[in-house]
């Protein structure tokens, strides 16, 4: 059995790693091509191309590098036809995903999408692209079956994979020892881990740091970098702020841990700080340009998937950005602010209220814990394993139409194998 794999973003190639060993260890006889990056390769995946080196955001962006995903879906589609994969599973990235997907169903090719792409809260026209290309849908969040089912895919909840990644860290208690020998309480800085990212909400994070540091001298902070490059980047901005701030490079996890609160950009790190109860003010700056166009195209009330799994209605009605003078702003586990405005004071204010009022920081500590022990669980390279397994081993012309007709009544457990879980 041969599985072909195509992942593009740093947190993709980790899912994916995981989900490749879970099926290697059911089947040891499958073979794992595809595109993806070192942890996919690491994990034994034979990468035609690295694709997490062409992680990219935004439109002019992604059509910079246009001649180069073109290139990688042609060859996909030569191999597609030359050595037929059983199934393509793909993982989030869904601009080039989409591509992949076509082509594979062009061959007749069983497509799975593990991780799939947020739509639901940016571009839900995109559910006919996941109907017409995608035969199953592994959904990450509970509310995410709901949604892709109303709209004619056939999806069932498997778990987020990023709770597999968290619940097999070992801390380098060393690294943790010394640090927590140091004078002074830590304010760990996440500022993503694309360098775009890191570009555009370290600097707001470093006013927010030296707004903190006049109020409260003694504090510290750490910047947790993704990459070596990205960590001499950070290096460079925080070297005019005369500031106690260090740069680390693969001390997420021990950061974390040994942080007061934190202050992140959006992103999937977001669940990592609520496996660790870390209270957390969340930035993500774009340009004005940007801001006025998501406008559009934004389904959610929040940007963070700590608020979304903790919202009632994550999809509304009032889809107006947090704003921490509004009713109910308490509740929010992690303030957030998408913006093109400088949120620094507004950052900094939360991070004084939990250094310098222990109750406070306690109470959002407790309230993290609740909401991990309901959605905190591991498990979902384990049932997506199992499930494209079960799926691929049906005998030959059983399978039913993976999707249906929006409006038919579908039952939400038993099934099509691991339907419900």
């Amino acid at each position: 059995m041969r599985i072909f794999f195509s992942a593009g973003e740093p947190s993709g190639d980790l899912h994916a790693a995981n989900l490749i060993r879970a099926l290697a260890a059911r089947r040891p006889d499958v073979e794992f091509v595809g595109y993806g990056g070192p942890k996919m390769a690491e994990a034994g995946c034979a990468l035609h191309a690295d694709l997490t080196s062409l992680a990219v955001m935004w439109f002019l962006r992604a059509l910079l590098n246009l001649h180069k995903f073109l290139h990688l879906a042609s060859r996909a589609d030569r191999y597609f036809r030359h050595h037929r994969p059983d199934a393509v599973v793909l993982v989030d990235y869904p601009g080039f995903n989409w591509w992949i997907a076509r082509r594979a169903k062009a061959h007749g090719i069983p497509v799975f999408y593990y991780a799939p792409p947020q739509i639901w809260a940016w571009a839900s026209w995109r559910v006919k692209k996941m109907r017409r290309f995608v035969d199953h849908v592994l959904c990450s969040l509970p509310f995410e079956e709901a949604w892709f089912r109303e709209r004619g895919c056939h999806a069932t909840f498997v778990g987020h994979p990023y709770f597999d990644e968290v619940r097999r860290q070992r801390l380098d208690q060393s690294f943790v020892e010394r640090e927590r020998l140091r004078p002074g309480r830590l304010v760990t800085i996440l500022p993503g881990s694309r360098t775009q990212e890191v570009e555009q909400n370290l600097p707001w994070f470093l006013r927010a740091a030296t707004i903190v540091h006049k109020r409260l001298p003694e504090v510290r902070f750490a910047v947790a970098s993704f990459k070596p490059h990205q960590a001499e980047l950070a290096r460079r901005m925080a070297a005019g702020a005369g500031l106690p701030i260090e740069v680390h490079v693969e001390r997420t996890p021990e950061l974390i841990h040994l942080a007061e609160c934190c202050m992140a950009t959006s992103g999937s790190v977001s669940l990592e700080l609520l496996y660790q109860t870390r209270p957390t003010v969340i930035l993500y700056w774009i340009s004005r340009l940007a801001y006025f166009v998501q406008g559009f195209f934004r389904r959610v009330k929040y940007i963070t998937l700590v608020n979304l799994l903790s919202a009632e209605q994550p999809f509304g009605p009032d889809l107006a950005p947090y704003d921490p003078a509004q009713a109910g702003a308490d509740r929010v586990l992690f303030p957030e602010y998408l913006t093109a405005e400088d949120r620094s004071r507004e950052i900094a204010a939360q991070v004084i209220e939990w250094l310098t009022d222990e109750p406070r920081r306690q109470q959002r500590i407790a309230q993290l814990a609740e909401l991990k022990a309901r959605v905190g669980h591991g498990g979902a390279s384990r049932q997506a394993a199992e499930y494209i397994l079960r799926a691929l081993e049906q005998p030959k012309g059983s399978p039913p139409r993976p999707h249906y007709r929006p409006g038919m009544v579908v039952a939400s457990s038993g099934g099509w194998p691991g339907d419900g879980t």
